[in-house]
């Protein structure tokens, strides 16, 4: 490149902005395998207590927008935990085999919905919500 701006031809023009190498974006990947872990719970059960687990580990390590999606997966879990044994308890007047697949639709729905507002890189609407 020439002092002028001009470019000769054949040489590689970079217009894109410099960013500085100092500001270092959050790691959002163990975040991210939380929600799939939480997804992969109707294949394998086990996997959602593995996710709960990391997210009591990661807490308070990272940006706050990042914090809430570890608080919103640990109240996931709990909040599920609780509706799960209130399905349980009703599957004896069978409207809780219904209430199983209104869970799964809610455990489905609140994994989209951080896992969206994580590539937004913002902390999921509604953390303290009971519902979605």
């Amino acid at each position: 490149m020439r002092d002028n701006d001009t470019s000769i031809e054949g040489e590689v023009v970079h217009n894109e902005p410099h960013q500085d190498s100092s500001v270092k974006k959050p790691d959002t990947t163990m975040a991210m395998v939380n929600y799939g872990l939480y997804l992969a719970s109707f294949l394998v059960g086990f996997t959602m207590v593995i996710g709960v687990i990391i997210a009591y580990v990661y807490r308070g390590k990272g940006p706050a927008w990042l914090d809430e999606h570890y608080r919103y997966q640990i109240r996931t879990f709990w909040i599920g935990f609780v509706y799960a044994c209130i399905a349980l308890f009703l599957t004896l007047f069978l409207i809780g085999f219904v209430l199983f697949f209104a869970l799964a639709a809610w455990i489905i729905i609140r994994c989209v919905i951080g896992f969206k507002a994580l590539q937004e890189q913002r902390a999921p609407a509604n953390v303290d919500s009971w519902l979605i």
